[in-house]
């Protein structure tokens, strides 16, 4: 899957800030976001309980193709969380950007995507993962604990200045729409 370059806009009109800066030149590029987001060794993502309750947690994040993926365990509260509605946010705040990225987060599944995610956990994080029939364990032992990855697919982010005064919206194509099962 490819992500199309997001447009950038302002995020506040001249009509709309004080003290929010309404100069187009401090619009900041997905570039910039994307590389805070990379180089994070750690974002919070925000997920939404079955009877609509938020949820928020820190998670490690890797960057694999154009998106940003994260593990957590199939049976966690985000895990469980995402599986009935992959809707959610990942927020990081870097030396000079802060980010709001909302999404919506897909299980990877092919064995390909898998190995791939994997071996960029373990060049970041030195955190080996198996890969063994579609199944993702902590660590080779057969008996480890069962992780899933997540590709987060950007559909709207936010970026705000160090200085305080500049915001940036980033616009993506929207996936599909969700349809929210329940369990």
């Amino acid at each position: 899957m490819s992500i199309d370059a997001p447009t950038a806009e302002l995020l506040f009109g001249g009509d709309d800030t004080t003290p929010m800066s309404s100069d187009e030149a401090t619009v900041k590029p997905w570039s910039q976001a994307r590389t805070c987001l990379e180089s994070a060794p750690k974002v919070w993502l925000a997920t939404t309980r079955p009877e609509g309750r938020a949820h928020v947690m820190p998670i490690l994040i890797v960057w694999v193709g154009d998106a940003p993926c994260f593990a957590t365990r199939p049976v966690s509260r985000k895990g469980r969380n995402l599986a009935t509605d992959g809707r959610c946010v990942i927020t990081v705040s870097g030396e000079d950007l802060d980010l709001v990225v909302e999404g919506l987060a897909t299980r990877v599944t092919a064995d390909d995507d898998l190995t791939e995610v994997a071996a960029a956990f373990l060049d970041k994080y030195a955190w080996e993962f198996a890969v063994r029939d579609g199944v993702v364990r902590d660590g080779p032992l057969l008996d480890a604990p069962e992780y899933a990855f997540f590709r987060l697919v950007p559909t709207r982010a936010f970026g705000y200045g160090a200085d305080g005064l500049t915001a940036t919206r980033w616009r993506f194509a929207q996936p599909a729409a969700p349809t929210r099962t329940t369990a």
